[in-house]
C-alpha cells in the first residue's frame, strides 16, 4: 500500500510545552516509533504541520532590530520545512537502517484570487490575552482570533492547487524511499502570467495538502494523526464520544472547529470523495491501528 500520513504541528509540540528544540526532537522520536511499523510494510509519505513553529519564527523575525521588515511567511515556512524535515529525516533513517529516506523542500501552488487571502483563518504561534493581542494588532498589523486557548494570530490559508515537486516525490516513492514533504502545507507560491513562481504571504493547511498529495499520488490510504482520539460526536459537551466510522455525507453534515478538527475532516472527505480510498483521523501513537480500523475515526464513501 501507498500511505500518506499527516502529522499535526501540535503532535510535535504540545499545547503547554516550551518550544525548545529538544522537546520537539523528543516528540519526533515518538512519532517515528509509531510510523516505523507502517514504513516496514508499505510505501510511506509523511507531511507535517508547522503552526506553532512558524508562529515562533514570525515573532522572532518581527522583533529583530537588525531587519528593516520581517521575513515573509513563505520564507518562514521554508525554514520550518528544513528544521522539522531534518528531525524527521534523521529519526526515520535511524529507525529504518538501510532504507532510503528523503526530505523534499516542497512548494505548493495556490490561486492568488483565493478568498482565503481576504479572510485569514489559519492559527499560528502561541496564545495571548486580549490586551496583548490588541497591542500586537496595533504595532505589527497582525490579525487575531479567539480559539480554545486564547487569542492567536491568524494568517491567510488558501487552498492548495498543485505541488511543484510532485514528480520528484512520485519517483522517490516508486524507488522505495520514505519521503518527508509538504511540511507546513508546503511553501505557498503563486504563478505569474509567464508561469514563473513567486512566494506569497500565507500558510497552507497541511491536511489539505496531504489530501491533495494522496489523490495525485494514487495513495491507498490517508492518515491524519493528531493529539485527540478521533472525530467526536457532540464535541465539547459531556456527551462527547469518538465516532468510530462515518460516511463522507455524515461528516459533511456535522460542524467542527475551524482551527482544529474542521480542516482534518474536510481533507479526509476530499480524499475519499476523489478516490474511494481509506481515510482515518486519530491519535499518533495508534497510527498502525488506524490502518486496520481499530482506532480513531474511519471515513468511508457513501
Amino acid at each position: 500500500m501507498r500511505v500518506v500520513v499527516a502529522l499535526g504541528g501540535n503532535a510535535l509540540l504540545e499545547r503547554t510545552e516550551r518550544p525548545e528544540a529538544e522537546v520537539q526532537e523528543h516528540h519526533v522520536l515518538a512519532a517515528v516509533a509509531a510510523l516505523s511499523p507502517i514504513a516496514e510494510h508499505h510505501q510511506l509519505l509523511v507531511t507535517h504541520g508547522n503552526g506553532p513553529q512558524v508562529g515562533i519564527l514570525a515573532n522572532e523575525s518581527a522583533g529583530d532590530p537588525a531587519l528593516r521588515r520581517p521575513y515573509p511567511l513563505d520564507v518562514l515556512g521554508a525554514q520550518t520545512q528544513g528544521m522539522i524535515g531534518y528531525w524527521l529525516l534523521q529519526a526515520l533513517e535511524n529507525a529504518l537502517p538501510g532504507r532510503n529516506v528523503a526530505a523534499v523542500l516542497t512548494q505548493t501552488v495556490v490561486d492568488p484570487a483565493d478568498p482565503g487571502f481576504a479572510a485569514p483563518s489559519k492559527f499560528v504561534g502561541g496564545s495571548y490575552d486580549q490586551k496583548t493581542a490588541a497591542a500586537l494588532e496595533s504595532s505589527r498589523g497582525w490579525q487575531f482570533h479567539l480559539d480554545e486557548r486564547g487569542w492567536r494570530r491568524v494568517v491567510p490559508s488558501p487552498d492548495p492547487v498543485d505541488v511543484v515537486e510532485l514528480p520528484i516525490v512520485r519517483s522517490l516513492l516508486e524507488r522505495g524511499a520514505v519521503v518527508v514533504c509538504g511540511g507546513g502545507g508546503g511553501i505557498p507560491v503563486a504563478r505569474d502570467a509567464s508561469g514563473r513562481a513567486h512566494g506569497v504571504e500565507a500558510v497552507v493547511d497541511k491536511d489539505l495538502t496531504a489530501a491533495l498529495l494522496a489523490v495525485r499520488l494514487e495513495a491507498d490510504a490517508l492518515l491524519i494523526l493528531t493529539d485527540v482520539a478521533g472525530v467526536e460526536q457532540d464535541h465539547g459537551t459531556a456527551a462527547a464520544k469518538v465516532i468510530a466510522k462515518a460516511s463522507v455525507g455524515e461528516l459533511r453534515a456535522g460542524s467542527y472547529p475551524a482551527g482544529s478538527m474542521g480542516p482534518k475532516v474536510d481533507a479526509a472527505c476530499r480524499y475519499v470523495e476523489a478516490t474511494g480510498g481509506l481515510a482515518a483521523i486519530g491519535p499518533l501513537d495508534r497510527a498502525p491501528d488506524l490502518l486496520d480500523g481499530r482506532a480513531g475515526t474511519t471515513i468511508v464513501p457513501g
